[in-house]
This record gives structure tokens, sequence and C-alpha cells, in this order.
């Protein structure tokens, strides 16, 4: 279960006013809309989520990192927990041709939305309980989602993505290691309900019998 990162390139572009996004609107309130995940979450106002989901080939570079370090090649099954719109599903079938993937994402509206080319092969489903068979994916990823799920739901969704991988797995979850690492993340996120350091998300990966890989994004 090593720690590998291949987002963290992508997260430091994001230029953030930690102190500005949490006076400019209560927190209460944005959170509230930002939990229905829906069109306000996706494509509304920055302050109740990402001010406008669109393509704009960020996740290339991912794709590509992925694909070579799990020797993807035509043919394989990728899933994705918590896809929203498929854009990093669209980059890695871009990326190796003939991969088949799968999605599935709460957002009605985002699979909805999803890139035309992907939104065929996405379900809406909660990562804790997957309708998929077991050892069925030779990949299966995570970006940024799970840290979005209660603890009991984590603890059965982390079971999930153990189950229905043959072996190889991938996430990715918000995490702080100071006490101002902390308040920025209180500050920015909208949807996190796990607020957990390394050591404790690694705690979960024990007790759930994870053992794929993963990495932790930090608001510094």
């Amino acid at each position: 279960m090593p720690y590998i990162d291949f987002v963290q390139t992508i997260h430091k572009k994001t230029k953030r006013d930690y102190l500005g996004r949490v006076n400019e609107i209560p927190k209460a309130t944005a959170a509230a809309i930002a939990k229905r995940f829906g069109v306000d979450y996706w494509d509304g106002d920055r302050k109740t989520g990402y001010g406008g989901f669109r393509y704009d080939g960020r996740w290339v570079s991912v794709a590509e990192e992925l694909a070579h370090h799990y020797h993807l090649k035509s043919g394989d099954k990728v899933l994705d927990i918590g896809c929203g719109k498929g854009f990093l599903l669209y980059d890695l079938m871009n990326t190796v041709p003939g991969l088949q993937v799968c999605g599935v994402d709460i957002s009605r509206y985002a699979i909805d939305h999803a890139k035309e080319e992907v939104r065929p092969y996405l379900t809406e489903a909660h990562a804790s309980k997957l309708p998929f068979n077991t050892d069925e994916f030779d990949l299966v990823i995570s970006i940024n989602t799970l840290h979005n799920l209660y603890c009991y739901e984590l603890d059965q969704a982390l079971f999930e993505m153990e189950r229905v991988s043959k072996g190889q797995s991938y996430l990715v979850v918000e995490s702080y290691r100071t006490e101002e690492e902390k308040a920025n993340l209180l500050y920015w996120q909208l949807t996190c309900e796990m607020f957990c350091t390394p050591d404790e998300w690694r705690w979960w990966f024990d007790k759930t019998g994870y053992t794929g890989d993963y990495s932790f994004i930090y608001f510094e």
C-alpha cells in the first residue's frame, strides 16, 4: 500500500484565498447548497462549488501517468468512484485506445452533463454499494471523493473498492498535517465529512483491508 502522488501538481495550480472563501458567504449556507451535488455545485457560483466544471484537458497528464504506472492496455477495465462528469475517464480512453471504462457518482446532474463520449459508461451509485462483481476491474480509482463520506459509509466504501478490484487501486483524499492546514481545509471545503490526518487515514485503510495505493491533498 505505497504512497504515490499523481495529482499534487494539478492541485497546486489553483490559487486559494482561504479567508475570503469563508467570509464571502455563510459557510453553513454554502455547504448545504453544495451537498445537493446539483447545478449549483458543478456549474453555479464558485462560492458554492466549482463555479463551472468544464473540460479543459487538465487531467491528461494524470491519465498518462496512471496508464503508465498501472500498465493499462486495450481491453483492461477501469472504474472511477466519484467520477463526476467523467473527464478523467475520457482522458484515459484517449490515452489507452480500447480501454473499457466505468464510472459511478451520486450526482445525477453530473452524469447527465458528463462528457458525451463517456456518458453511456456512467452509473448513479453510492461508493458504499457498488453495482459490480468481485474482481471485476483491472484498476479502481477514486480521486477527491471518499472524504465526503461519513465514517460508517467510508468503512464500507473502502471495503467495496478493494472487493471490485483485481488488485490495483488508487485513491486520493483530503488531509492535514498542521493546524494551519487543518484551518485552511475547514475554510475551503464544502462537502468534506472526514477530517483526518495521514495517520488516521492509514488507520482506516488498515481497518478496512484496503491494500491499494493512495495520496493526500493538503491545503498549504
